[in-house]
Formats: structure tokens, sequence, C-alpha cells
């Protein structure tokens, strides 16, 4: 089952790779490679940690679901004003499942709960890190007018208490998930961001974000 969550997820997450690389002029080689690193990147990058070898390499039906997702995009690709918003959806979509996931391989391991929840955040950020920074634009865990992590850290942290008062099942992981997941789109679409590095006492007033109002995209 967790495999199974995982594929859905790597294919939620590739979708958003795929059209970031349409968005970007990428051909059909680009699409499949920056869908692949999307989703597969962050569970590489867990299994490392972990002192695992990488699933993805160990099961070649993992990388099924990229060259699936740029198959996807090419014959369905809507306008491209849209594609920002769908890499948005589906990019909220695949850090609701893997932030769980990753949570929960961590625990399967015998990690503390803290560093699980760790864990989680990265396998589910990763991907879409990495995405942003091939594609040349600054990532979403880094934009001052978004909480790109916050939603993945909650999630986490809610699947392992799950996990350590065992009523972590299917119907339970759904549910972190689904609020993960809304929680995301949420953020993006009323613009909720957290205090910045430096107090406002000390920015600038050609600051690149003086004065911008909430970052809407929905």
């Amino acid at each position: 089952m967790l495999t199974l969550i995982e594929l859905v997820g790597i294919f939620f997450f590739a979708v958003s790779g795929s059209l970031m690389a349409a968005r970007r002029g990428f051909d059909m080689l680009g699409s499949a490679f920056l869908g692949g690193v999307t989703g597969l990147g962050g569970g590489v990058v867990r299994d490392l940690i972990l002192n695992q070898s990488p699933a993805t390499f160990a099961h070649p039906v993992y990388f099924l679901p990229p060259v699936l997702a740029a198959l996807c995009v090419y014959a369905f690709t809507p306008a491209v004003q849209k594609l920002h918003r769908l890499v948005q959806i589906f990019d909220a979509a695949g850090l609701g499942l893997f932030c769980m996931t990753g949570t929960m391989k961590a625990l399967e391991h015998g990690v503390n709960p803290v560093t699980a929840v760790l864990l989680g955040v990265i396998t589910g950020v990763g991907g879409g890190m990495l995405r942003d920074v091939i594609s040349n634009v600054t990532p979403d865990l880094f934009n001052p007018r978004d909480i790109y992590a916050i939603p993945a850290i909650l999630g986490a942290t809610a699947t392992a208490f799950a996990w350590h008062f065992d009523v972590l099942n299917i119907a339970v992981g759904t549910g972190i998930a689904g609020l993960t997941f809304a929680l995301r789109l949420a953020s993006i679409r009323f613009g909720w961001s957290i205090p910045l590095a430096a107090g406002h006492w000390h920015r600038q007033p050609n600051s690149p974000n003086h004065g911008d109002g909430p970052h809407r995209n929905f």
C-alpha cells in the first residue's frame, strides 16, 4: 500500500514537473527528465540520508509515473496561462502524499519522531525545489510570500503522532494528505506568509518586496 501511495505521489509531482517543462518551452525529453527529478528527487534524498539504497533504482516501476506524466501533459496541456496554476495544484497533491509517506518510511526504519518529521518534509519539498532550480525559477521554499514548507511540516507531524498512537491507517493517512493539500492551496489562494528573516526595521525602501500586497495565484 505504501508503494502504491508513493507511485501516486510520484505521478502528481511528475505532472507538476512536466507542466513546468511545458511552461518553460522544454522538449519531450526535458519534460520526462524534469518530471522524474520532481517526482523522485525527494525520495532519493530521504533514502540516502537513511543509508538505504534508493528504491527508485531497485524497482524500475518507479520510472513509469514520470514517463506517463510527460505523455499526459503533452496530450492534455491546456492554455499556457493556466500552466502555473496547474503546477501548483499537482505540486500540492504530491506534497500532501509525500510528507506522509516520507515520515512513515523513516519511522519504519527506526528513526526518532523528530528526525522522521524532518525527513518527511525533505521528501515532500525536495523534488519541487530541484524542479524550480533546474527551471531557473525561485523555489517556493524560499519565496518570502509563501509558506511552502509549513503544510508539509504539519502533515509530517500529524503522521508521526498517528504512528505513535497506533491509529495510522488508510483513512487517517488519506485525511492527513487531504488536509495538507487543502492547507497548501489555501496558503496560495490567500497569500499567507511568515515573518522575514530580518525585521521590518531592517528592510530598505528599495526592497524587492517593499509595498507588495499578498501574492495570489487563484
